[in-house]
């Protein structure tokens, strides 16, 4: 069993920067994919990035291509989203999620979430 706590979620004007950050327990987080999902009001959740167990393959929304970064520290267990000139559609509640090589089918393992509010 993984858990997944987010962080770093907050207020931002257009334009800002945030930085999210996933902590997992376990000892097997450098073995998963890790990504990161959001879902906005109203909305269904969405894809935003993605990043395999050794950080060397990532893969983006085209919606954030270019302006979020995902990374990884395996010493730390822990995902981060660098998210760079945020808009007000970025407002969402984001999610940190664990995909297990060892089991079948999607993302396994969902954290609670950290709310994002962009202002314009």
């Amino acid at each position: 069993q993984v858990q997944l706590v987010e962080s770093g979620g907050g207020l931002v004007q257009a334009g800002g920067s945030l930085r999210l950050s996933c902590a997992a327990s376990g000892r097997t987080f450098s073995t998963y994919t890790m990504g990161w999902f959001r879902q906005a009001p109203g909305k269904e959740r969405e894809f935003v990035a993605r990043i395999s167990w050794s950080g060397k393959s990532t893969y983006y929304a085209d919606s954030v291509a270019g302006r979020f970064t995902i990374s990884r520290d395996n010493t730390k267990n822990t995902v981060y989203l660098q998210m760079n000139s945020l808009k007000p559609e970025d407002t969402a509640v984001y999610y940190c999620a664990a995909d297990s090589p060892t089991k079948v089918g999607g993302w396994d393992y969902w954290g609670k979430g950290t709310l994002v509010t962009v202002s314009s």
